[in-house]
């Protein structure tokens, strides 16, 4: 299906990241009763097709009525099936909104494929390129190697720990519960960037 250029925010070599819409809440719903893709997300727990029709869906869209273009939530579309395999997220951080932070959630069939290290590349190309941001950060729980392998070929660095609030993650253990925040400056970028460069020439 052809998709319209106002809704398409990044496109790389095998994906396109599009405007949300209404339309994707069985996406969403696919994505998000699976139990592994949950795992490291909500308590581990799954989200029912209500929770993301009412709640889930309405949170990613007002990202979009707040930033517009620049930061919100991405459905992740498979070039070569035109199919949705999950999405990205490319917004303030939480704690501290200079600083903006990457994400994605991506159904198990796109796992091992690099999909995740190529959305996420793009878009620190875009933050640091297009919008001009000074450092992208993105956190994880600390067992979660599979994204934690991500952040590192991104060439992120860690740069602070911690733990969940218990009351928060009642259904964690404290090991379970520790994260890890990576980031990755402009200047750092840049400078990685030179240097991959200088190394195909």
């Amino acid at each position: 299906m052809a998709l319209d250029p106002a809704n398409v925010y990044l496109e790389t070599e095998r994906l396109i990241l599009r405007r949300m819409d209404e339309s994707d809440i069985d996406n969403l719903y696919a994505l998000d009763s699976d139990p592994e893709v949950m795992r490291y997300l909500n308590s581990g727990q799954t989200h029912t097709r209500e929770e993301i029709a009412t709640r889930v869906l309405p949170h990613y869209l007002d990202h979009q009525f707040r930033y517009g273009d620049r930061y919100g939530f991405w459905a992740a579309i498979e070039k070569a099936a035109d199919s949705f395999i999950g999405w990205f997220h490319f917004r303030p951080y939480r704690t501290n909104p200079s600083e903006i932070e990457l994400g994605y959630r991506l159904i198990p069939a796109a796992w091992g494929k690099h999909y995740a290290t190529e959305g996420s590349r793009g878009l620190l190309e875009k933050g640091f390129t297009e919008f001009g941001v000074e450092k992208i950060v993105a956190d994880t729980l600390v067992g979660n190697d599979r994204s934690r392998r991500v952040m590192e070929a991104l060439g992120m660095r860690v740069e602070e720990e911690g733990t969940l609030d218990q009351d928060e993650f009642p259904e964690w253990d404290d090991a379970q519960r520790r994260w890890v925040k990576y980031s990755i400056t402009r200047s750092e970028w840049a400078a990685m960037t030179d240097r991959a460069e200088e190394g195909s020439e």
